[in-house]
């Protein structure tokens, strides 16, 4: 599945390519990022190899509007990434963050994105780097003020139980939203569980309602959608 889910409040990715900060250990994976990024037009502002380097060079390019960092990074290379992630969004919250990883491990992803806030973060395997075009596309709409979750992540998430959060969901609601949570839109879940559009617009509307989505905008409110899911599946 090639498809990574967006959600996005903005609406458009940035007008200008975004200024980056890549934190990677492995120089060679390093240099390759820097290199895919600049032709493609994208000013890299610094390249660093760990966790303490990456907030040094936030605080010495303010202009920065987004960082890719590696989850595992020295000194212990288990979860460095994923603590400057939550710090950034912490203390700066305008600068974007997109997360690399090289194996899928779901409670990072219910980390990042635990808190109400959804914009401008993302959780990406490695391997999608390899597929230029939906990387620099993903990256763009994160640094834009949108959320991208790696589909695979998102399946092993959505594999199991089901939170109390959601349990006014009826079992085709339930399938709605897990394939919603793989990017496909209205008429794509419809093919998928052989239904018509107009019932799958029938059963997100009854999602939003039954988990409370307010009025924002419907691409927001997908995304809000899917992410209650993920955040109920991970609580104890």
């Amino acid at each position: 599945m090639s498809t990574v889910f967006y959600g996005h409040r903005t609406g458009t990715a940035p007008e200008k390519e975004p200024r980056v900060i890549i934190a990677e250990d492995s120089v060679l994976l390093r240099s390759g990022m820097t290199r895919l990024l600049e032709d493609a037009g994208v000013e890299v502002l610094a390249e660093v190899g760990d966790a303490d380097a990456l907030m040094g060079a936030i605080l010495d390019h303010p202009e920065v509007d987004l960082c890719l960092v590696d989850i595992r990074m020295p000194p212990t290379f288990s979860e460095e990434g994923i603590k400057a992630g939550i710090r950034i969004r912490e203390e700066h919250p305008d600068v974007a963050v997109l997360l690399l990883s090289q194996h899928v491990v779901s409670r990072y992803a219910a980390e990042l994105f635990g808190g109400r806030d959804i914009t401008r973060v993302g959780y990406l395997l490695k391997d999608r780097v390899a597929d230029i075009d939906e990387f620099l596309t993903v990256l763009r709409r994160v640094a834009g003020g949108g959320a991208a979750i790696d589909p695979e992540v998102v399946s092993q998430l959505l594999s199991g139980h089901r939170g109390n959060a959601l349990d006014r969901l009826t079992p085709r609601e339930t399938e709605v939203l897990e394939v919603m949570a793989q990017g496909l839109n209205n008429a794509g879940i419809a093919v998928r569980l052989t239904v018509t559009e107009r019932a799958v617009e029938k059963h997100i509307r009854s999602i939003f309602t039954k988990l409370d989505l307010g009025q924002d905008d419907h691409d927001h409110r997908r995304v809000q959608a899917v992410l209650r899911y993920l955040r109920d599946h991970d609580r104890p």
